[in-house]
C-alpha cells in the first residue's frame, strides 16, 4: 500500500505543472485520497482549498492515478505536494514544486 507523487519541478510565476499521485495496493475509486501541501515554514495544507480556484484536481480510476493540475502558480505555492489518505494513515514522499519570481 503506497502513494508515490511525481511531475514537480522549478517555475517561473505565472507557469503550470502537472503532477501524479500513483496509489497501490487499494483503489483509488472511492478512497479518501487527497493532495496536501508543505511550504517552507508553514504546517500542512489542502491545495485544492489553498488554491482559490487555480487548482484542479482529476481522477483516473482506470490507471489508479489522481492528478493536480497547478495553474498560475505564485511563488507562495512553493511546498513539497504530497497525496494522503486520512483513513489508512498514510503519504506519499511528495514532490516538490518551487515558484520563482
Amino acid at each position: 500500500v503506497r502513494l508515490v507523487e511525481s511531475g514537480g519541478g522549478s517555475v517561473q510565476t505565472g507557469e503550470s505543472l502537472r503532477l501524479s499521485c500513483v496509489v497501490s495496493g487499494f483503489a483509488l475509486s472511492g478512497s479518501d485520497v487527497k493532495w496536501a501541501r508543505r511550504g517552507p515554514g508553514k504546517g500542512p495544507e489542502w491545495v485544492l482549498s489553498a488554491g482559490q480556484g487555480r487548482f484542479t484536481v482529476t481522477r483516473d480510476n482506470a490507471e489508479n492515478t489522481l492528478w493536480l493540475q497547478l495553474n498560475n502558480l505564485q511563488p507562495e505555492d512553493t511546498g513539497l505536494y504530497y497525496c494522503t489518505s486520512t483513513s489508512r494513515g498514510i503519504s506519499g514522499p511528495g514532490t516538490q514544486v518551487t515558484v520563482s519570481s
